[in-house]
């Protein structure tokens, strides 16, 4: 049976969101009955409302601000999702539109650490598991991790020549380098048997703050990879790397290092 939404309802999340995106100033009535559109006279009573139930504040000039009521709200919630909670719900849905298996992975003292991981519904797929580590010049995830390093910060983390993993695998600095800046102008990164022979990547970097706090990577067996499954798998990390850097700044964290505490502790 088919219903419509309960417009008292939607008036009272439309102050709330707007509220919430606002800058610390606030936004007077008029501000707020403008931009959802609604006379002033029709939210005068859901901001009286509002405000004594403490779910918004009137300053002293006037403008409303979020209250302590919405703080103690938001602040319930997040107690029920975690970190690692949000970046698994996107790559549920890199799974579903690849049907390839999906890992987050953030840099630990040169290796990639594995934090998650979603499985393919395909019979022959990446065997891998929570908790790994592999170094993360040997994969997409990895270099994706490092692209925002100097050459001098690659030298001081990794001495030469790297470990092989493969005969694929990427054994020089300057080669590294070189695959990490040109990969960085496209936006994703990608390596071909570099860790696992007949084994493809695909990754993209998170960033929170300006700084690179994690990745996400698809892997692709080399028999399955063409020319349309890449250009739906770079669609599909671009599509989550979006969401999740706009989630993760509506989380208002700003320690970045509580992103690796959270991950370590939520994958332990």
């Amino acid at each position: 049976m088919a219903y419509s939404q309960h417009k008292p309802t939607l008036r009272v999340l439309d102050i709330m969101q707007i509220l919430a995106s606002s800058k610390d100033e606030g936004l007077t009535l008029t501000e707020i009955a403008t931009q959802i559109q609604v006379p002033k006279s029709t939210i005068v009573p859901i901001i009286h409302t509002l405000r004594d139930r403490k779910f918004i504040e009137q300053k002293n000039d006037g403008k409303y601000i979020i209250g302590i009521s919405m703080f103690l709200i938001g602040s319930a919630s997040l107690k029920n999702i975690t970190l690692l909670d949000v970046f698994k719900t996107e790559m549920k849905k890199i799974v579903a539109k690849t049907s390839e298996v999906c890992q987050l992975g953030i840099l630990v003292d040169g290796d990639i650490l594995y934090l998650a991981k979603e499985d393919s519904p395909e019979p022959i797929r990446l065997v891998s598991f929570v908790g790994k580590r592999l170094p993360a010049y040997s994969t997409a995830i990895g270099k994706a991790l490092l692209s925002d390093y100097s050459y001098e910060e690659l030298t001081t983390l990794y001495k030469e020549p790297l470990k092989a993993m493969t005969e694929k695998t990427c054994q020089s600095i300057p080669q590294l380098y070189e695959e990490c800046s040109h990969s960085k102008q496209d936006g994703y990164f990608q390596e071909s048997g570099e860790s696992s022979l007949d084994l493809n990547c695909l990754a993209i970097p998170i960033k929170h703050n300006n700084k690179i706090i994690a990745a996400i990577s698809v892997s692709i067996p080399t028999f399955r990879l063409t020319e349309e499954k890449k250009g739906l798998t770079i669609q599909a990390l671009f599509y989550a790397q979006e969401t999740l850097e706009h989630n993760l700044q509506s989380l208002g964290i700003t320690d970045n290092n509580l992103f690796v505490n959270s991950f370590i502790s939520a994958a332990e």
